[in-house]
């Protein structure tokens, strides 16, 4: 073993220049014993799905003339025959669709063009071939030459099925990786319609009546099964993170993790590692920990954040950019707590942000959250978590990016700043330009109100987490206190902060509804537990909402 393989995400690579591996190769037995024609299997991002489709295609792949050799010492090897007859016997068909992430619907049709036109190269030698007939050589051509219009794009896998087929005289394997990401792209950059509409029949063409293919392998982060992007498929099956089909097939398992350690002599780590890095949950397995961080920690022996790539967050910071309807949950899960949810893992793209359901059911699949418990299965309702620190600080990270891009002629630092140096005239002036531009009267309804104005607060406040540490709906004297910052230089200001919405059946105006948040601050005696641990500069803050219109009050 000669090193780490950061990025590497070709089987053959991997093996032959000896780099770390772990033995994934169980996988292909897994595959083999579904009984499914195309199988789904739905992992985060950067969970070794690549890798995996690469092993599969050199292991089932009849024209590797040293597969044996690669497979030398692996599991599968020791298999019966009925799995190590499986080696080198069917053509494959190999496609990515991982770079076709393109912000029109002619650059997407550009980058699909690419990738067929690969796809195609490998197989560049069916030109010399006799049991090809000459137009259907003419139709190679015009791939390779990128000569094809739409309508030979849609027909292209299944056109090569059919030459493979017929040259082999063998049912092809097709493995395509990444299927997803043209859908996610497509609605991030607002070309969705075109897009899902030529996709939808790409598949329908690729699948449908299709009797050359033998098994297809797809893989994605998201299932978007209720777009019908799949409905020519026959005994289609879908794997998403909450089953137990290969389970272990994907990240790196407890058992796994110990082993890395030991070979690898970070046994002084081992509880920081899981910290930062452990967590993930897939059907009942538990302890999975996220390949990618791991072999970067491995190779730089920094326990940092790995696990971030901007373009791959833009589904999620899109959805927190609209739904102001899930922050109070994820303030919850910030604090390290568990919130009940309803997930669906169907995914339908379009108008996920109005969606809860799916909002969940995309951020479980894409590996931001875990599930901790099931809750009602046939009601789909489930207690979920984040999954580790390094998940937590890219919460963090994103919202707190959220509302310096929201914050118009007013940077958050400072107005951050003038709260905490209590010039406090500018702050609330600040603050008050930020809730107009960002609220909008949907955003706060009757029953909610309170929970997102807290959660709004409570996440501008992100920004202070280096210099105090921000509590919220804490005990504190006789009650719950909404939000109190203590500073970690105990010289420092402290805050304690109450929330309250007008309330027109009860309060004559919003000054009655200022006068009952400053009679709860002193009746539950919420500085108690500041003045106990010794801090002295405390200040007291009201909030009182009614819709945009936002009074303070500091004493």
């Amino acid at each position: 073993m000669t090193g780490i393989g950061i990025g590497e995400s070709d089987f053959r690579g991997l093996i032959t220049r000896d780099n770390y591996y772990i033995d994934k190769t169980m996988y292909i037995k897994d595959i083999i014993d579904n009984q499914s024609r195309v199988i789904l299997i739905t992992r985060p991002r950067r969970f070794g799905k690549t890798l995996n489709m690469s092993m599969l295609k050199y292991y089932f792949d009849c024209r590797q003339k040293d597969s044996k050799e690669l497979f030398k010492g692996l599991k599968i090897m020791s298999q019966e025959e009925k799995y190590t007859s499986k080696l080198g016997a069917y053509p494959v068909i190999y496609l990515t669709l991982k770079d076709v992430a393109e912000n029109t619907y002619e650059n997407m049709l550009l980058s699909l063009k690419t990738a067929i036109l690969n796809m195609y190269k490998e197989h560049i030698y069916l030109l010399d071939s006799n049991k090809i007939y000459g137009f259907e050589k003419e139709k190679i051509e015009n791939i390779l030459y990128e000569r094809e219009n739409e309508n030979e794009i849609k027909t292209a896998i299944k056109e090569l099925s059919e030459y493979l087929n017929r040259y082999y005289e063998k049912p092809v394997i097709l493995l395509i990786d990444e299927y997803d990401v043209p859908i996610q792209s497509a609605y991030v950059e607002g070309d969705y319609e075109e897009a899902i509409n030529f996709l939808k029949a790409f598949y329908r063409i690729t699948f449908k009546d299709n009797p050359y293919l033998e098994k297809t392998v797809l893989t994605g982060v998201s299932r978007v099964a209720k777009e019908s992007i799949f409905s020519g498929a026959n005994n289609f099956d879908v794997f998403t993170i909450l089953d137990n089909e290969f389970a272990d097939d994907f990240g790196i398992t407890e058992e796994e993790m110990d082993k890395v350690i030991e070979d690898f002599q970070v046994e002084d780590d081992k509880k920081e590692i899981k910290k930062w890095y452990d967590g993930y949950k897939i059907g009942d397995k538990e302890g999975i920990y996220n390949p990618w961080s791991i072999l970067n920690y491995l190779k730089r022996k920094e326990l940092k954040q790995y696990w971030v790539n901007t373009s791959s967050n833009d589904l999620i910071k899109l959805i927190l950019k609209k739904s102001f309807t899930v922050k109070d949950k994820i303030e919850k899960l910030l604090r390290g707590e568990t919130i009940e949810v309803k997930i669906d893992l169907e995914t339908v793209i379009v108008g996920i942000e109005n969606n809860e359901d799916n909002i969940w059911g995309l951020m479980l699949g894409t590996g931001y959250l875990k599930v901790t418990e099931v809750v009602d299965l046939a009601n789909k309702i489930y207690k979920v978590a984040l999954p580790n620190y390094e998940i937590k600080l890219l919460f963090e990270q994103i919202i707190d990016n959220w509302f310096r891009n929201k914050v118009m002629g007013n940077d958050l630092q400072s107005i951050l700043k003038d709260l905490v140096t209590l010039n406090l005239e500018e702050y609330e002036e600040k603050f008050k330009i930020l809730v107009r531009e960002m609220f909008s009267y949907m955003d706060v309804g009757e029953n909610t109100a309170e929970n997102f104005y807290h959660a709004f607060v409570l996440g501008m406040l992100v920004g202070l987490k280096d210099t105090y540490y921000v509590n919220s709906n804490r005990e504190s004297g006789m009650g719950r206190y909404d939000i109190m910052l203590e500073p970690k230089d105990k010289n420092g200001n402290s805050f304690i902060m109450e929330f309250k919405v007008y309330k027109e059946d009860k309060e004559k105006d919003i000054e009655e509804t200022i006068e009952n948040a400053k009679k709860q601050i002193e009746e539950k005696q919420y500085e108690q537990n500041l003045k106990e641990r010794g801090f002295t500069n405390i200040t007291k803050m009201v909030y009182a909402f009614r819709g945009k219109e936002v009074k303070m009050e500091v004493y």
